[in-house]
């Protein structure tokens, strides 16, 4: 986020905005203290843009109309949608710094016509009004919540699961049954023949216990997630190593396989941002 000294100027340029604020209507504003936050979306791509209370509102919502312009001819929707981590379009940042110092002068715009129109267009269909708590709603937190955090974080948030992510689930959940079915299984053969290896059935469940542990950072969140979810991983891959006497080639591959499967749709499934009235999370 770039500030000027001018405090008739934007405090901060615009970015693509993280994606729980594209659940707001397609314009809105937010008084903060002495700035105030526009923010406008169209095709699920948000533009945010802080500036002085004293900025006009039509020279904000044309700047950032200006910019969602640009950025819907220089990005096809493919792309957009493809875009999985930070700053994917930082070389968009280029227009948006020439653009800014253009409404930094507000005299020597060349674009009258358009501010007459956002005029208009804001007087017959006025920004949607937003408030601390809309913010701290949409995250599953009360306006009584949205300061800031001191010592234990507050509960992340993960993304909507998406089909891909259910299908792994439910593919690891089939794994821990079929591990936790063999492990009786074993434990009624060593009953029954005190010669067998009782380590397999140690394997067995462990499988199970890694299978079922992979659902569970699929569902929520928690501390080292992606590292505690590779461990997992790691780990039915050494439990199938040792179990490589009782079952076949494509068993053992099923089950590694699922298990791959489900550490990608951990790490594709991040927490989402927290918002609050008082701090604004990085751009993306």
């Amino acid at each position: 986020m770039s500030r000027t000294k001018d405090c008739r100027r934007p405090r901060s340029t615009s970015r693509v905005c993280p994606k729980k604020l594209s659940q707001f209507p397609d314009r809105c504003s937010l008084k903060t203290g002495q700035y105030n936050v526009n923010f406008i979306s169209s095709l699920g791509v948000g533009y945010l843009m802080v500036c002085t209370e004293n900025y006009p509102n039509v020279l904000a919502f044309c700047f950032l109309d200006e910019l969602q312009r640009e950025f819907i001819v220089t990005y096809d929707t493919k792309r957009i949608n493809s875009a999985v981590r930070p700053y994917s379009f930082i070389e968009f940042d280029n227009f948006i710094q020439k653009t800014k110092q253009r409404y930094n002068s507000p005299r020597s715009l060349s674009t009258k016509i358009n501010l007459a129109d956002m005029q208009t267009e804001i007087k017959l269909r006025p920004p949607y009004q937003l408030s601390p708590e809309d913010l701290g709603s949409i995250n599953g937190f009360s306006h009584s919540t949205t300061s800031k955090y001191k010592g234990i974080a507050p509960h992340q948030v993960l993304e909507p699961v998406t089909l891909s992510g259910i299908v792994a689930c439910v593919l690891s959940v089939l794994c821990g049954a079929l591990n936790l079915l063999r492990g009786v299984h074993a434990i009624e053969s060593i009953m029954q023949n005190e010669d067998e290896d009782f380590n397999y059935v140690i394997a067995f469940f462990l499988g199970t216990a890694a299978c079922l542990y992979q659902c569970y950072l699929f569902a929520y969140f928690s501390v080292w997630r992606n590292i505690k979810s590779f461990l997992a991983f790691a780990l039915i891959c050494l439990c199938n190593m040792y179990l490589y006497e009782l079952r076949n080639v494509w068993q053992i591959l099923f089950h590694v396989t699922v298990g791959a499967f489900i550490t990608l749709q951990i790490h594709l499934r991040q927490p989402q941002a927290i918002f609050t009235g008082e701090e604004w999370p990085a751009d993306i």
